[in-house]
């Protein structure tokens, strides 16, 4: 088994890490209500995708 010679320093272990941070999420606005929304989703506010209603939101509540 491979047993490395020297120690890992922070900043190489950190500079391998680099990738792996959090990104955001991107937010589109929908059509209808123009609120925020994820993308290829429906809208959480008024129920629409497409410019269809998929989600009836006065039987929901």
């Amino acid at each position: 088994m491979a047993v490395p010679k020297k120690k890992t320093s922070k900043s190489r272990k950190n500079m391998r890490r680099a990738h792996d941070f959090l990104t955001t999420q991107s937010l589109s606005t929908c059509p209808q209500c123009k609120a925020p929304k994820l993308p290829h989703r429906a809208c959480p506010t008024c129920g629409t995708y497409k410019g269809k209603e998929v989600i009836n939101l006065s039987k929901a509540q």
